[in-house]
């Protein structure tokens, strides 16, 4: 929207001021679609490309109300798109709002003078933080799915499934109507699983 500023909270001074009309962002976006999808403009390392089209994603800031997560989501999909990821599992969001002192320094650092460097190293530095704790996270996942097989085959093994572990893995939590579907049970069978499964959490 015409009128769109970044803002400091606290001084009420305007940070930024992004392109204002639409060919100007219609330009800029196109520009920035061909640098990602079009390999002879550039054969940087995709990671460094990351970097330079997710600070380019928000200096043109098409949004009134920001669009950090929009911007976050591109550094995703673009791995994803480069082979670097088979899962959007990176989540960098959590970097960001750590360090978002640092993220919003840098980023107007390139704005005001050119020097990409320490943005760069700084969403690298964000790519391999977050890369050792999702790694950390997923062996925790394996660990405790391990520890369920063994449990459940051990104490309820009427009605251990792979299919049964990997549906209470699945799912922030589980009900009837998914160990249903994921098992092709009856809904009596599902029920009784669960109420099995209540009973020796403890």
């Amino acid at each position: 929207m015409p009128g769109t500023a970044l803002i400091n909270d606290r001084t009420g001074e305007t940070v930024y001021t992004p392109p204002q009309d639409y060919d100007s962002i219609k330009n800029l976006m196109d520009n920035l679609v061909a640098f990602m999808n079009d390999e002879e403009m550039s054969d940087i390392d995709a990671l460094i490309k990351m970097a330079i089209v997710h600070h380019r994603f928000e200096t043109i800031h098409p949004f009134y109300d920001g669009n950090g997560r929009t911007g976050r989501i591109i550094n995703i999909l673009y791995l994803v798109k480069e082979d670097l990821l088979t899962l959007p599992i990176l989540y960098l969001s959590r970097y960001i709002i750590q360090y978002k002192a640092d993220y919003y320094k840098l980023l107007q650092q390139v704005r005001k003078d050119g020097n990409w460097e320490p943005w760069i190293l700084y969403m690298l530095k964000g790519v391999e933080e977050t890369a050792k704790q999702t790694l950390y996270i997923i062996e925790g996942i394996k660990k405790l799915m391990q520890e369920y097989k063994n449990r459940i085959r051990t104490e309820l093994p009427k009605i251990y499934s792979q299919d049964l572990l990997n549906n209470l893995f699945k799912h922030p939590y589980t009900k009837i109507e998914f160990l249903e579907r994921d098992l092709t049970v009856k809904r009596k069978t599902a029920a009784k699983y669960l109420n099995q499964l209540t009973a020796t959490r403890n």
